[in-house]
């Protein structure tokens, strides 16, 4: 490795964010404020790295964002629960970790964000088109290849990369975005 390898890596990442679009994650702010206007629940999962980040975002949300806006958020992260997870993959499949625990939290009129860099995780895509066909609203936020999620979804949001640790970062910072929107307001 040299430093070139470094500045190409940090450029492609700016181009990654610079390509973020703006008007999207504003749109999504304000899902996400009906819901809790409307004392919604609202889940989010992902696999690997994004799991990683929907607990982190998840974390922001329920704790920081709530202390500034008076009002809890009324959020879960999914991959959160191991034992459920294993007892779920075990005994059905692992493509229903997310699914199941939908059907027994997940009301009409509830939001999901899911965070996926290919867009076609089965146990994702299967998630969200239950939500679909359950009156939820669905967002995902994908790399550049989108996936099935990224017409699955209602709302989506394609980060313009297929590298992976690019696509995971740009993802943390529109989560950022969403949380510092409610923080900083």
């Amino acid at each position: 490795m040299n430093q070139l390898y470094f500045q190409n890596y940090l450029d492609r990442q700016k181009a990654a964010y610079d390509a973020i679009p703006i008007d999207r994650v504003e749109h999504l702010i304000n899902l996400i404020k009906k819901c809790w206007e409307d004392d919604r629940q609202f889940f989010a999962f992902g696999n690997g790295g994004s799991a990683s980040n929907v607990s982190h975002f998840i974390t922001d949300l329920g704790k920081s964002a709530s202390d500034k806006m008076g009002k809890r958020f009324r959020c879960l992260s999914l991959n959160e629960n191991v034992s459920w997870i294993t007892a779920l993959g075990n005994d059905y499949a692992y493509e229903d970790i997310y699914l199941r625990q939908l059907q027994n939290y997940a009301r009409p009129g509830d939001l999901v964000l899911t965070l996926s860099v290919s867009g076609n995780s089965p146990n994702i895509i299967k998630a969200v088109q239950w939500a679909n066909d359950n009156a939820l609203t669905t967002i995902a936020l994908v790399g550049g290849k989108g996936g099935q999620l990224a017409e699955l979804a209602h709302e989506s949001i394609v980060i313009q990369d297929e590298h992976y640790g690019r696509v995971e970062d740009a993802q943390m910072t529109i989560c950022h975005m969403l949380c510092y929107g409610f923080i900083e307001s």
